[in-house]
């Protein structure tokens, strides 16, 4: 059945009735104005155009009002005509009588479309308005949007990798991601650099981060005026999760009523103009990957079929789109027009902390478990997801209240939701830990099936199959909506959040191992088992999962679980079951492997998006072993993965801290190549005032800044793990990094110190004479334990190749392919080659380019110190 109409009291007139009682309305109109008005009616008329076309003022010049009117009326129609005079007479300054024609117009013709669809655009921004002023939080409080929403981080596609240095500078280059403001949306879809308008935008981010929060956010103040208002006429906000699930069939003109004040709405008017159109599709990952097609917006299907097909574009394909996904999906891969994606953030440190006083609206604890927070610094770090946030803050209200300790609260994010969970469960099972535990097991059972079958809405007959009816766990962690269905009101129930389902069905897996009562068999090798691609919704699961294997001693559960060896062996065969690492150029002089390097750069796109997910698998893997917490579970893990590679990846300072405690707990032999990557852009120092900076000018600040300790780089907690004492790493590989003189500095510290490492390359990085000679310093430290050098630098300066061979202490191999060697360069090299006191036992110059003179040199050294074995493809032939 086709959708209600809002429709025009006045019955419809024929075509020769319209025309007379137009030209009656003009006659009346005309009347009423004196000669100089008429004249300068008639002198406007002349430029007043419609569809590129305007009566010709010989026609107007000297015309009575009797056959204005009849002109006016055949050239442009009978409503037409009335609109064009309207207009004209306002510019022709005659506005009271404009006015009265709107009035009469409006009484005989009824509203046009056009002043019908203006006139419930105002109707139904203020209905949004309304019903998305106030957001639930997790715990059913309401809050208002504008006093709880805090600005977050969103950075534009246009920050590739490629366009910016792997380390940042001292100077760091212009903020990219931007905070969260009315600008920052607005420029969601604005044109890219070839000057196209994205018709798609996908605001990508791990769970937590504040996706819907600001998909909402988005559509409240386009509602309020403050967003593409000059774009977009109607916007609707749609949860795929809960359309997906949803037991009816629906139309998309269906889905738009149900957010309509009434079923009366114009929809037929709004979907004539689908470029008018914004569809925020919140949770796209939601969506199953294969579903039918639908192209007509009346047609009654599933949810998942109208929605996956406004995605594809099948369906109203000028329309706009606002996607929120975890992973873009790949129906929008391979578009014609490719979406335009932003990724969010989280958090500044800025807002974080404004997020603090929000919370508590106590200044006295805002400050103090801000402070704590702050001086905890993996804790402030995980505090830039927004979800991590709340919880964190909630975990610290509660200690607060009852004045415990606040060290407590761990610092990874399974400990932060155990410890949420744990304070929750205490306050309503005070006594009695064994129905705590039943019911905890029952809910965990509830979330794994879930998950596993992607299932983010349950019924009242999940619940009743579980016996969660009524339970404590169901008002603490599940929430109930009512949705409107064709027939009857549907019932669902969902988790608090998402990620607190994840985390409940990693729970399980430990529990199923203390033999569960009706826990399914599987055991954990169910939820690791499949490729890559096909698992990568339960990213989040797995993570949790490992950070519940480090037995989280110090915090006080009302429950027991613990991992068994035998689920602590199977996630370690799962590690070892993924996968050695690419080859990538290693340097050691060979040009082919150069090539091929530069050759895989220029892949097509969609091979290079493949890629791309395969490198972040590494980094997803370490993030799972820092969730455990358990030096000697990392350790053992790690062992089965001789080398890591990390290539392409975009370290946030997180990532860094990530990396930095697996290096810490690597074991000995490892191998850790870092390629191609880069740092996310550092944010601004916040400018002091003018005052401040003249006081600092005046007061004597050349002393201070004398004094200012050299600046920290982003490698720098990298570099501080590699010289723990229980760091095993033997070889680390950087190529095509661009490391400024900062990241040398740290890295020579660490040269000084790291007590295993005996391998290094440094693959066109493009360091600076500064940088290499920082390095040189830390190679040349009586402690240090380098033994093989692999640099590919376009320009070695002669002093340094000269120090570098007679004060390294454990260098006995050096290699030099690919580098750039003059003649004076290799003289002077020959002549530290000889010295003495150089160890050096293999000198590697594969496809360095040498003259006659260089190779009679070379030839000398070599006969003069046989135990040096110098490697040259013309070094063997006769001259």
């Amino acid at each position: 059945m086709d959708p209600p109409e809002a429709t025009c009291s006045s019955p419809p007139l024929s075509m020769e009735a319209r025309a007379a009682a137009a030209r009656g309305l003009l006659l009346d109109t005309f009347e009423q104005l004196s000669e100089a008005q008429l004249k300068r009616f008639r002198h406007k008329l002349r430029d007043a155009k419609q569809d590129g076309r305007s009566i010709p003022w010989g026609q107007l010049e000297g015309a009575e009002v009797t056959d204005l009117a009849d002109r006016l009326t055949s050239f442009f129609g009978p409503e037409t005509a009335l609109d064009v005079t309207r207009k004209t007479l306002k510019r022709a300054d005659v506005r009271d009588v404009a006015a009265q024609l709107k009035e009469q117009r409006l009484h005989r013709f009824g509203p046009t479309p056009s002043a019908l669809l203006t006139e419930y655009k105002k109707k139904y921004r203020e209905h949004v308005l309304r019903r998305h002023a106030k957001v639930k939080e997790r715990n059913a409080r309401s809050v208002k949007i504008n006093k709880r929403f805090t600005k977050l981080l969103i950075a534009h596609e246009e920050a590739a990798l490629e366009d910016q240095p792997v380390w940042p500078l001292e100077e760091p280059p212009p903020e990219r991601a931007r905070r969260s403001d009315t600008h920052t949306f607005n420029r969601l879809f604005s044109p890219s650099e070839d000057g196209n308008w994205p018709l798609t935008v996908v605001l990508q981010g791990p769970a937590g981060i504040g996706k819907t929060m600001a998909a909402k956010k988005i559509l409240y103040d386009w509602a309020a005026g403050k967003l593409y208002h000059s774009q977009v006429d109607f916007a609707f906000f749609m949860s795929c999760s809960e359309l997906v699930e949803g037991p009816d069939t629906r139309s998309l003109a269906d889905l738009i009523l149900d957010q309509c004040p009434s079923r009366s709405a114009p929809v037929r008017l709004m979907l004539a103009q689908p470029e008018r159109l914004l569809f925020i599709l919140d949770g796209a990952d939601e969506l199953p990957s294969e579903e039918g097609h639908c192209t007509d917006p009346f047609q009654a299907t599933s949810g998942a079929q109208v929605l996956g097909s406004l995605l594809s574009k099948e369906l109203l394909p000028e329309a706009r789109l606002l996607v929120t996904t975890r992973a873009a999906p790949r129906t929008l891969r391979g578009q014609e027009n490719s979406p335009q994606c932003a990724e969010v953030r989280g958090f500044s440190d800025k807002d974080k902390k404004k997020y603090f006083y929000k919370f508590f609206r106590d200044d006295w604890r805002a400050e103090r478990a801000y402070r704590f927070v702050k001086e905890n610094e993996t804790l402030f770090e995980l505090c830039f997801v927004p979800f991590v946030c709340w919880i964190v803050c909630t975990v610290l209200h509660r200690q607060l209240e009852l004045g415990q300790d606040l060290s407590r609260t761990s610092k990874t994010t399974t400990s932060v939701y155990l410890s949420f969970v744990a304070i929750v469960l205490s306050k309503k099972f005070t006594d009695n830990a064994a129905r705590a535990q039943g019911e905890l097991l029952r809910l965990c059972l509830l979330a794994r099936e879930g998950v596993l079958r992607r299932k983010a809405q349950f019924t009242d007959k999940d619940l009743g199959r579980l016996e969660l009816h009524g339970s404590e766990v169901q008002r603490l962690f599940l929430s109930k909506k009512e949705l409107p269905g064709l027939q009857k009101i549907d019932v669902t129930y969902q988790f608090m959040d998402h990620s607190f389902q994840e985390f409940f069905t990693a729970m399980s897996y430990l529990l199923e191992d203390r033999g569960a009562p009706g826990t399914p068999a599987g055991g954990v090798g169910e939820l690791l088992s499949g490729k890559v691609e096909v698992r990568r919704h339960l990213t989040l699961t797995t993570r949790f999962l490992f950070g519940l294997l480090g037995t989280q001693n110090d915090i006080k559960v009302p429950f027991s679980f613990r991992a068994s060896e035998r689920v602590k062996q199977d996630v370690l065969r799962w590690v070892q079951g993924q996968g050695l690492p690419r080859p990538a150029p290693e340097g050691a002089g060979k040009a082919d492997a150069l090539e091929g390097a530069e050759e895989a750069e220029e892949q097509e796109e969609g091979e290079e998006q493949e890629e791309g997910e395969e490198r972040s698998d590494a980094l997803e893997l370490l993030y799972c072993l820092y969730e455990a917490q358990e030096d000697a579970l990392v350790t053992q893990a790690l062992r089965t993965l001789p080398e890591l590679v990390l290539e392409g990846v975009r370290f946030h300072r997180m990532d860094l801290a990530v990396l930095s405690y697996c290096v810490r707990c690597c074991p000995a032999g490892q191998a850790l190549r870092l390629g191609h990557c880069a740092l996310a852009p550092a944010q601004k120092k916040k400018k002091r005032s003018l005052m401040k900076r003249l006081q600092g000018s005046l007061g004597g600040s050349s002393s201070q800044s004398s004094s200012r300790k050299p600046q920290a780089s982003a490698l720098r907690p990298l570099c501080e793990a590699m010289t723990s004492q229980q760091c095993g790493l033997k070889s680390l590989t950087l190529y095509h990094c661009k490391l400024p003189d900062s990241v040398c500095q740290d890295l020579s510290r660490a040269l000084k110190e790291a007590p295993a490492l005996t391998d290094l390359g440094l693959l066109h990085n493009a360091v600076s004479e500064a940088g290499l000679r920082k390095l040189s310093e830390g190679l040349a430290w009586p402690q240090c334990q380098v033994q093989t050098l692999r640099l590919q630098q376009p320009s070695l300066q002669d002093t340094l190749l000269v120090g570098l061979l007679r004060q390294s202490p454990a260098l006995t191999t050096l290699d030099l392919s690919g580098c750039q060697l003059p003649g004076p360069t290799v003289t002077c090299l020959c002549v530290a080659l000889k010295h003495p006191e150089c160890r050096l036992q293999n000198l590697r110059l594969t496809s360095v380019e040498l003259n006659e003179q260089s190779l009679l040199e070379l030839r000398a050294v070599r006969t003069a110190k046989p135990g040096l074995v110098i490697t040259h493809p013309a070094l063997d032939s006769q001259p």
